[in-house]
């Protein structure tokens, strides 16, 4: 059986065909700049053949034609027909509440998902589009399934998920944290049970998902029991260009002092601050770091603080789950940055954490990171969301 796997934005469209009898990625592509002059396509087969080309994009429904023609009859083809695919899965942001688990898309699935949008404007009326426009192209008779990032948090407590705000705007408008990439933290805690040889209802795990994007996450008894990212992924702590949590008083004195909207404080907050923001030399850690070891005071501060805050999450976790098991860096920069990897097992020696440091110089690859005598089992888990996704749609499909 084979499934196709859509990652949508607003103007890009990641995907991966994967045969599930093996889970082997038969082909992975992007569509780039959609209704944007210059979009392209960029498709890469399992063997290496490569087709890539400009072509018009105005929407969705078009990057699904031009990635049809990849896959069936590009010279990087790895079907002969739509026909031997049996599902799509699509990641969704925002599942808000109402969505516990992954579901089947219909209509009102669809309603749903959109009005979540006021929740991740940039993210979920993108994805209506793309099913929108999925459906087009492939037709609805194959099945579509929603994979939702925030549903894996839904097992926190209300003392977790709750803010200290008046209970009339939870009533009225569900604000609360819902938490993201959860598919993410569900794929390397479940690889991190397999790796400890334990089941998942019997272990402690903390998942560190640190990308341009991070967010940190207390697993206890296999679901989630906290995690960083509250209402939006804005909160937490800082990324590539988000500000993480901050007194909401100094964005309400800076909007003031400044004249700015809410909207344009937003867009700061989002776009402007983090690692961004602190070195004003890139969000990218990469150049961050490059910098800050050729001297750069302000890029040393944002390496600095980033690691620091990473490190006060995971603290507090161990507290709330009473110790911990073992704990697992995935995501760009925690499967690519062994600095930040030392700092915090170091800084976690009052556990008995022991790092091997030969280990730990490994980059992008499944590894654990600590000695046999460590108090504490730390691994790195380059972390999968399209075979999640497509073993989600697998299983509603059957």
């Amino acid at each position: 059986m084979k499934i196709f796997v859509v990652n949508a934005g607003s103007s890009s469209l990641k995907y991966q065909l994967i045969d599930m009898e093996n889970e082997q990625v038969l082909a992975k592509g992007l569509c780039d700049r959609i209704g944007i002059e210059g979009s392209l396509i960029s498709h890469k087969a399992a063997d290496g053949r490569e087709y890539r080309t400009e072509t018009p994009m105005p929407t969705h429904s078009e990057a699904f034609e031009a990635v049809v023609y990849a896959l069936i009859n590009s010279d990087a083809k790895v079907i002969d027909s739509f026909d031997e695919i049996s599902a799509i899965g699509h990641r969704i942001v925002q599942g808000g509440a109402i969505f516990k688990g992954s579901c089947l898309i219909d209509e009102k699935v669809l309603e749903q998902i959109s009005d979540l949008g006021v929740m991740a404007p940039l993210h979920n009326p993108a994805h209506v589009l793309a099913i929108r426009a999925c459906i087009k192209t492939f037709g609805s008779e194959i099945p579509q399934v929603a994979v939702f990032d925030t549903s894996f948090h839904q097992t926190m407590p209300a003392k977790a998920y709750m803010y200290p705000l008046p209970y009339e705007y939870y009533e009225k408008y569900q604000v609360r944290k819902y938490g993201a990439h959860g598919t993410s933290h569900r794929f390397v805690s479940d690889r991190v049970a397999v790796l400890e040889g334990k089941e998942k209802s019997d272990i402690k795990i903390i998942t560190c998902h640190l990308g341009n994007g991070c967010s940190i996450t207390a697993i206890k008894d296999g679901v989630c029991l906290d995690t960083s990212m509250g209402f939006t992924p804005l909160d937490g702590f800082m990324m590539g260009t988000r500000s993480g949590t901050i007194d909401p008083s100094a964005i309400t004195y800076i909007a003031e002092k400044e004249n700015l909207t809410p909207a344009e404080m937003n867009t700061i907050c989002n776009k402007k601050s983090g690692m961004l923001g602190i070195s004003g030399v890139s969000n990218d850690n990469r150049d961050v770091g490059a910098a800050a070891e050729a001297g750069n005071e302000r890029a040393k501060l944002a390496v600095d603080m980033q690691r620091y805050e990473i490190l006060k999450f995971i603290g507090s976790y161990i507290t709330a789950m009473n110790g911990v098991d073992a704990i697992v860096f995935t995501g760009g920069i925690g499967e690519n940055d062994p600095e930040l990897r030392e700092y915090i097992c170091e800084n976690l020696s009052f556990l008995g954490v022991k790092m091997d440091s030969v280990a730990n110089k490994n980059r992008g690859k499944e590894i654990k990171i600590t000695t046999a005598d460590s108090g504490v089992n730390i691994y790195v888990v380059p972390t999968n969301e399209e075979l999640a996704i497509a073993r989600d749609t697998l299983a509603l499909v059957k």
